[in-house]
């Protein structure tokens, strides 16, 4: 029994020591709450726009969970650039900033090695204003098929060029947090230096098309392109060669059938003919 009571006090100890521990630093977190405070969004940080020292707020936050790349200094965020959209209240993180020196605006979204190209488009080809930043599209063009002979409407194409083409801004509007569509007339696309020189010769060449895709879809796709005659299931007519011209067969001559000769004139007799008392003539 005494050595039962001793491992029960000594376990009273552990946990009493355990408590004093606990306590401890609980105390300690409440003594330094800074280090627990992080800066989130005060107002609505558009995509490119600077930070400024009014738009940031400190907050408490749970020190077993404060994310990664978080700041517990307003003075480290003066001047720094978002890259997305951070709405209020959300923490502001590293990641979602653009390198400490880069100027505001668009360029500073443009990723390392790529380029912001801007085309026209209208109703029709900007997907009826739902390419919408963030948003992934295609480039169709319409243009005239290699080898064709010129103002030949059979020998048309139209052909994807451009496949998975991330949409930086619509017009001067970068926000990706928007989901209503915007008709407008111009579309800014981020590509890679190769591309933007096949965007620029496909826009001179022909008329370019935006094909809204699937955000989650990057399986890429492989046509030939398709023309008129393919449209319509026809292949090309070829005139006809103009035939030889036929000369007219000369008339036949028939010949003429000969006439029979006329009959010689018939004599004729008379006979008296006594029938009674009466004298008649008939001629034979």
């Amino acid at each position: 029994m005494k050595t039962k009571g001793l491992v029960f006090l000594f376990v009273a100890m552990l946990a009493g020591l355990a408590a004093v521990v606990l306590g401890t630093r609980w105390l300690q977190s409440k003594a330094n709450p800074a280090e627990n405070r992080i800066a989130v969004a005060a107002v609505e940080l558009q995509l490119g726009g600077r930070i400024t020292p009014d738009a940031v707020r400190m907050v408490e936050w749970p020190s077993g969970s404060v994310p990664n790349g978080a700041f517990n200094d307003v003075a480290k965020l003066d001047g720094r650039v978002a890259i997305t959209g951070i709405q209020p209240g959300e923490p502001i993180l590293e990641s979602r900033l653009a390198p400490d020196g880069t100027k505001g605006g668009l360029s500073a979204v443009v990723p390392e090695g790529k380029r912001a190209i801007t085309v026209r488009v209208n109703d029709v080809v900007g997907v009826a204003g739902f390419a919408l930043p963030g948003n992934y599209v295609d480039i169709l063009v319409n243009t005239e098929n290699t080898g064709a002979n010129r103002n030949n409407e059979d020998q048309m194409i139209s052909k994807i060029v451009l496949e998975r083409i991330l949409v930086l801004a619509i017009a001067q509007e970068a926000n990706r947090d928007e989901t209503k569509p915007k008709v407008v007339n111009a579309v800014t696309l981020e590509v890679t230096p190769e591309q933007a020189e096949r965007l620029d010769l496909a826009r001179s060449v022909g008329n370019l098309s935006l094909v809204l895709r699937n955000q989650v879809d990057s399986h890429p796709t492989d046509t030939a392109g398709i023309t008129k005659a393919m449209l319509l299931r026809t292949s090309v007519e070829v005139p006809p060669t103009p035939a030889a011209p036929v000369k007219a067969a000369a008339p036949r001559r028939v010949a003429a059938k000969p006439r029979p000769a006329p009959e010689p004139p018939r004599t004729s007799v008379c006979v008296e003919v006594i029938r009674g008392v009466n004298k008649v003539n008939e001629c034979f």
